[in-house]
């Protein structure tokens, strides 16, 4: 059933991933035929096609690189380096199509991305989009004892305000207007931090940490070694456990570590991290139960199994938004925050400083990395439904930037040719073309490396091990 299951999963990414492609080539089909252009092969995925079938003089295909789609318009700039060409292609030269046209047919593609967009918007306007606290909150949750926020001076529960006089509402991207986006776009050498502790603002200056990388990982961005609150409620108790001894269940809410409040669960797993060099000592943790609080002290033991395990205390896992709700934004209010968020991306990749790069952007291994584990999580539809009107934003918006085989870049050839008042020269069009399909085909594979290490990496790293605690006499 579980094989199954992922399966199914699987199926759902694919048909979805494939309906945004399809329905932007769609664009362009519908298009070509109302503006009269010969149309040789609608193609999902490039490459050479794995499944062919012609129908009304246009073949259908399914080319074997996963990633994008088009339609073959021959009286267009052709793309035969990453589109092939059809067996049965017209070699008779075809008549020339006005530069008008040509600026429809390329347009249609990213208008019916931005339609399909606002057509998901509409039902995350009705059916509701998750968030939690750490979407609306700028409290910290956790600092690391040796990473650069604590360093400068800020603590669990201190609320951020500003970073490098920018105001922050929000922990996480995708909002500019968070935390993290705000530190790693930031340039200069130290960071500015505004925050709130017991009514009182303060500012506190902090030198980013940059994560050692390898050549195989994409270069870490900066980072003050912060994260949000979260509730610390019990998700799974160990048998034999100390946690288990000590009447710990699931639903317990850890409010405090030795008489001090948490914020975060991480306060715990760090603390059994640091047992893996030193002798663990008892700890009392508070718990609070059906708004009832009590104190349990617990001494972690080293788990029978696996057997290279620090001492624990037994709790398997933690519970994810524990605060989540529903919110209700407008489509307008949706395409206006997706549209954001694509154009800050490339303001920060075009930036003269800073750390973002190509290097940190996503293919489609990522795209489908997302959309499977949206799929797997609690209110899974609703998650997909609001990723996919910011994915649909993003690829009508990248798709008009004025570069060759994009659809900008029709529409640029377009212009100059009516400018011009006669096409541009079929030897340049083709040099044009092709080095740029090269270029194109070299950047997807280049980010499908770097997707696919991070979702290697990510499966080893989260390989669950069972633990297991010997009984006690």
């Amino acid at each position: 059933m579980t094989l199954l299951h992922y399966i199914f999963i699987a199926l759902e990414v694919v048909l979805l991933f494939n309906l945004l492609i399809g329905v932007h080539e769609l664009g362009h089909f519908l298009a070509a035929k109302w503006r009269g252009l010969r149309v040789d092969r609608f193609a999902i995925w490039f490459g050479k096609p794995i499944w062919k079938k012609k129908i009304n003089g246009v073949e259908y295909a399914l080319g074997w690189i996963p990633a994008g789609g088009y339609v073959a318009l021959p009286q267009m700039a052709t793309m035969e380096a990453i589109e092939g060409k059809p067996e049965d292609a017209a070699t008779a030269p075809l008549p020339n199509v006005s530069p008008l046209d040509k600026i429809i047919v390329a347009f249609a593609g990213p208008l019916f991305s931005f339609a399909l967009a606002l057509f998901f918007a509409v039902i995350v306007w009705g059916v509701g989009k998750p968030t939690n606290g750490a979407d609306t909150s700028t409290t910290v949750g956790w600092v690391d004892p040796s990473g650069p926020a604590w360093k400068a001076g800020l603590r669990p529960g201190d609320t951020l305000l500003e970073i490098d006089g920018q105001p922050v509402h929000h922990f996480s991207p995708p909002a500019q207007d968070s935390v993290t986006w705000r530190v790693i776009t930031s340039t200069g050498t130290n960071i500015a931090i505004k925050y709130r502790r017991d009514g009182r603002e303060a500012l506190a200056t902090a030198v980013p940490y940059h994560r050692t990388t390898q050549w195989y990982e994409r270069k870490a961005l900066r980072q003050i070694l912060v994260s949000p609150e979260m509730k610390a409620v019990v998700y799974g108790i160990a048998s034999n456990s100390p946690a288990a001894r000590a009447g710990l269940t699931n639903g317990d809410e850890i409010v405090a570590l030795n008489g001090q409040k948490i914020f975060s669960p991480l306060a715990l797993l760090t603390l059994e991290e640091s047992w893996s060099n030193t002798v663990p000592q008892p700890v009392t943790l508070t718990v609070r139960r059906d708004a009832k609080e009590f104190d349990r002290t617990l001494l972690a033991v080293k788990p029978a199994q696996p057997t290279n395990s620090n001492p624990l205390l037994g709790i398997l896992g933690w519970q994810g938004d524990t605060n989540s709700t529903l919110v209700h934004p407008s489509p307008l209010e949706q395409i206006r925050e997706s549209v954001t968020q694509i154009t800050g991306t490339i303001g920060a990749l075009f930036a003269h400083k800073g750390d973002i790069g190509v290097q940190q952007l996503g293919g489609a291994v990522m795209i489908g990395r997302v959309y499977y584990s949206l799929f797997q999580s609690e209110d899974g539809y609703r998650r997909v439904l609001w990723f996919s009107v910011i994915l649909n934003v993003n690829l009508a918006l990248l798709n008009l930037l004025p570069l060759p085989v994009l659809d900008g870049g029709h529409i640029t050839l377009a212009l100059i040719e009516a400018v011009r008042r006669r096409p541009v020269s079929a030897r340049i069009l083709n040099s044009l073309q092709t080095g740029f399909a090269v270029l194109l085909i070299g950047f997807m594979i280049y980010i499908a490396f770097f997707d696919t290490g991070d979702w290697l990496r990510s499966a080893r790293n989260n390989r669950e091990q069972a633990i297991i605690f010997a009984p006690q006499n």
